[in-house]
């Protein structure tokens, strides 16, 4: 560019705004695109975790790699979940509380899930599809059998009583899954 052209601010090609540094700010995205870039933000923490395991795998098996993740998760956790109570308006300390307080959690935007919440103490957390697992089926090297018990369902029981120590979790299904139709992990949250 020559002269002036160097100061005209270039056109996007989804929109008519300039396409300036300026103009990148959370305040002036529209909803959509905010929606839009918390799925991405999402997807991409999941993609840092899985590159960042696979890294610690390679040098020093899988053992510890899981080890060194599950401690990740947990410091990160503890700072998540009061955070997200707070910033949502949480205040009571029931599971049906902790069910809304753990949807919008990073890999839970990733994630397919439903959530039945029986009552106030009783719900049950069912993953329809999980990336996680999808890549671990594809490797083909039987992770995904080990995965979900040694990470996720150790984690959702200590995580779920950062919020309640009171909260129980069972888990009730794990991979490795039946068939492509089966579901990919079930857990069961109550307080009794």
């Amino acid at each position: 560019m020559v002269g002036n052209e160097s100061q005209k601010s270039e056109e996007t090609s989804l929109d008519n705004r300039p396409a300036s540094a300026a103009d990148v700010k959370l305040e002036n995205l529209s909803r959509g695109e905010l929606i839009d870039l918390v799925k991405l933000s999402s997807r991409m923490i999941l993609a840092i975790d899985g590159f960042w395991y696979l890294s610690v795998k390679e040098l020093a098996g899988n053992d510890k790699a899981l080890d060194r993740d599950n401690w990740v998760w947990d410091k990160v956790m503890k700072f998540y979940v009061s955070e997200l109570a707070k910033l949502l308006g949480v205040q009571g300390r029931d599971v049906a509380d902790y069910m809304k307080v753990m949807g919008p959690r990073p890999e839970g935007l990733v994630l397919e899930e439903r959530v039945e919440v029986l009552n106030r103490n009783h719900a049950i957390r069912t993953v329809t599809y999980c990336p996680t697992i999808a890549a671990l089926e594809k490797e083909g090297e039987g992770r995904d059998a080990i995965h979900c018990t040694a990470a996720c369902a150790a984690m959702r029981a200590k995580h779920s009583k950062l919020f309640n120590p009171a909260i129980k979790v069972t888990c009730l299904k794990v991979p490795p899954r039946k068939s492509k139709d089966d579901i990919f992990c079930q857990f069961e949250y109550k307080i009794q």
